[in-house]
């Protein structure tokens, strides 16, 4: 038996049913305000397309607050040099969207090239 996702003792479709500011009076104080506050232009164009159901939603939002109109749906989020899809779940509610994101890949070295340690140096270069 899968268990019931509840956040903040309330079930997902209580969630659904909710609008942006019942739903803000969930969240942490600092996704609060900016809920309250309200969105910017291009995060309420985001909204309208996640609404209407668009296939390939591309955005640069990375600070958008993820609300539940956006769960199951797949978003390309703009990692700073490519396109990265997100995949939006019921556990990601009250998060934004940049955190599923990553900006900095893994560093992989190869070998020192010569010169660079004490004993590449003595090397005669031929």
């Amino acid at each position: 038996m899968a268990k019931e996702f509840v956040f903040r003792g309330k079930k997902f479709e209580e969630i659904k049913n909710m609008n942006i500011k019942e739903f803000a009076g969930l969240l942490t104080a600092r996704e609060r305000r900016t809920l309250i506050r309200g969105f910017t232009d291009e995060q309420k164009i985001l909204l309208e397309k996640i609404r209407k159901n668009r296939p390939k939603l591309r955005t640069h939002c990375r600070d958008m607050i993820i609300v539940p109109d956006m769960v199951g749906k797949i978003i390309n989020v703009y990692s700073g040099k490519t396109f990265m899809p997100v995949r939006v779940e019921k556990e990601m509610l009250g998060h934004r969207l940049g955190e599923f994101v990553l900006t900095r890949n893994k560093v992989a070295h190869s070998a020192p090239g010569i010169g660079a340690t004490r004993s590449s140096a003595a090397l005669s270069v031929r």
